[in-house]
């Protein structure tokens, strides 16, 4: 009979990664694969075949290194620790001991491993009928020394996770968070029938399981789960919450925003706030909402925000580990490119990495992409766009240039006043990793100030995508149709009109204001035309590199070629020379040559020049 293996165990005798693997079994490669659930499971004798096929030999298998895949949405830590390559953020552990603090509290961006850190926690805490030491004898926490080793696996855990919270109404958020909590319940079953409990704990403990609690009962939920298990197991217990904010942000967007306020405060409090069974919490999230009084009276709460020096190397990747990482995977030489995509953000002093796009990076056979944005609803930076100020706009290009604005920041910004100004709209971006401190941040006696700039070229992308739907959104349908039709019907007259209406109905200011702007400007007014161009923007092509190309996907349409040049509003004499300048250098520099090599014949040339609201459009083919 043959034997059946894992997608893991698989994996390393193909040499590829255990995601290949399971691909190989969708697609039908692998004969006999099954899935089991979950989980495909394969003939060993398939896979030995298969390997033999693609030239990997018996001796091979035995003697090549296993290379491990990257834990791209694993945030289980023994998981992680046993199949996947795992980047050792153990001495976490050691700073919260020694630090003594009882409930902290860690801001970062999503994706940032805030999960995966307090898996490893509960991991490490935990008390287990499992031997969980295996998992961290070969990291950097078990050589801290005999005081650390004896509190592992030491203390009842009670371990929540809201990021999933997710829903259009009060009513779904609170039967989900009413359903995570019972399965924490649930997973102390211990508790039921525990002779250290009385009549009416383990009465309640039953209630919940049925789901025959009251909204009250509801809210008391982690203040009466710490007490019965820290007098079942005479010990104190360690409270961890990841993402607590999520369903605060969700009943912003959705409207129920005082309903979730109201029931986190008294359940966070209940648990937390003089709590005697309680040995220290730890939670994550986004923004601290203190402002809401969500932790009234917690006296013994420690924030750790971007700005803040100690622990700044445990959420996000270090420059040192993705060189490691690099060197692992024998691609030291995309060392350059993973910086310019995903490195740039600065917590404290020291310079990070956005870890899930790392790894989908490496995943992804070393192939930049926007990893990180598909992560998580973006509506919050749509509600920025949708209500910011002209000057706050200009300051979103400015960044989108390359520049940095200077602002206060306040990391206690809540929800309802993300949009209220330009400091609360930026101090919102820094914290939620759409901008990043230029330096350390100024400290005076009126606040925190700092330069802040865009992170690196995936989240530039990002303000690419959304300010360019502002942008359109302001144009409104009758500009836009305008832009398209001139360019479709090759009418620089019609296009020179449609630019100089629009600038001069929409744009409060346009004085000074960079090539970028306009840049930006005329991108979003020509995005809809992605269903007849593959529209590209500051790409390489000849000598140089273009500032908007359309390279058609139907042969009977031109390609086209805009360049842009700008002057001073008192310079507008200047235009028609300028125009003409930027028409000779689409030619002078080959700009077309990629389109002519794709196969594009025709090809039609823009050179526009801009000043304040004037604009002048020049057209040539060639």
């Amino acid at each position: 009979m043959d034997k059946y293996i894992g997608t893991t165990e698989a994996s390393k005798l193909l040499h590829i990664t255990a995601r290949r693997v399971v691909g190989l079994c969708r697609s039908g490669e692998i004969e006999g694969a099954i899935l089991d659930g979950k989980r495909w499971k394969v003939p060993e004798s398939a896979v030995l075949e298969l390997a033999m096929h693609r030239g990997v030999s018996a001796d091979d298998r035995r003697a090549a290194p296993q290379i491990k895949p990257c834990a791209v949405g694993n945030t289980s830590y023994v998981s992680v620790v046993r199949d996947c390559y795992y980047v050792d953020k153990t001495l976490l552990i050691r700073e919260l001991i020694d630090d003594h603090n009882m409930v902290t509290l860690f801001t970062r961006p999503r994706r940032f491993g805030k999960t995966l850190a307090l898996s490893m926690l509960k991991t490490f805490f935990e008390l287990s009928d499992e031997d969980t030491s295996v998992y961290f004898k070969d990291k950097a926490i078990w050589n801290c020394g005999s005081m650390y080793r004896e509190l592992q696996s030491a203390f009842p855990v009670i371990f929540l996770t809201l990021k999933d919270i997710k829903y259009d109404t009060w009513e779904e958020s609170r039967e989900a968070i009413y359903i995570i909590l019972k399965e924490e319940y649930a997973r102390h079953k211990e508790l039921e029938n525990s002779e250290m409990l009385d009549d009416i704990s383990r009465s309640y403990y039953r209630r919940m399981l049925r789901g025959e609690l009251s909204d009250v009962e509801y809210s008391r939920a982690l203040l009466n789960l710490t007490a019965m298990l820290s007098r079942h197991y005479r010990h104190q217990v360690i409270i961890l919450i990841d993402e607590y904010d999520t369903p605060i942000q969700q009943g912003f967007m959705k409207g129920f925003y005082e309903e979730v306020i109201s029931f986190m405060r008294i359940l966070l409090s209940g648990g937390l706030k003089d709590n005697e069974s309680l040995a220290f919490g730890v939670l994550t999230g986004i923004l601290r909402v203190s402002k809401e009084n969500l932790f009234s009276g917690l006296n013994n709460l420690v924030v750790n925000t971007v700005l803040d020096e100690k622990y700044s190397s445990y959420f996000g990747f270090t420059g040192e580990e993705v060189l490691a990482m690099a060197e692992y995977y024998g691609k030291k030489d995309r060392v350059y490119e993973l910086r310019e995509w995903y490195n740039g953000y600065r917590f404290g002093s020291m310079e990070i990495f956005n870890p899930w796009s790392v790894s989908c990076y490496f995943n992804n056979d070393c192939v930049p992409r926007n990893f990180w944005v598909n992560t998580s609803d973006n509506g919050i930076m749509s509600e920025i766009m949708r209500s910011m100020t002209q000057d706050t706009a200009e300051e979103l290009l400015q960044l989108m240039q390359g520049n940095r604005v200077s602002t206060q920041i306040d990391t206690e910004v809540i929800y309802p006043r993300i949009s209220d100004g330009a400091d609360d709209i930026f101090s919102f971006l820094l914290l939620s990793g759409y901008l990043t401190p230029e330096k350390t941040p100024e400290e005076t006696e009126t606040g925190t100030y700092a330069e802040l700039r865009i992170p690196n070229m995936e989240i530039r992308r990002v303000y690419n995508a959304e300010i360019l739907t502002w942008v359109r959104e302001i144009a409104g349908s009758g500009v836009v149709t305008q832009v398209e039709k001139s360019i479709y019907l090759n009418d620089p007259d019609r296009l020179q009109k449609a630019l100089r209406d629009y600038m001069i109905n929409c744009i409060s200011c346009f004085d000074g204001a960079a090539e970028g702007f306009y840049h930006g400007m005329v991108l979003g007014l020509i995005a809809s035309m992605t269903a007849r161009y593959y529209i590209r923007s500051n790409r390489e092509s000849g000598d140089g590199r273009f500032d908007i190309q359309l390279e058609p996907k139907q042969k009977a349409l031109p390609g086209i070629i805009m360049e842009f040049k700008t002057a001073k509003a008192d310079e507008k004499n200047n235009l028609a020379a300028m125009a003409e300048e930027a028409l000779d250098q689409i030619t002078d520099r080959a700009y077309e040559s990629d389109m002519r090599e794709r196969g594009v014949i025709k090809i039609v040339c823009y050179g526009i020049a801009f000043a304040g609201k004037q604009v002048e459009v020049h057209v040539k083919r060639i």
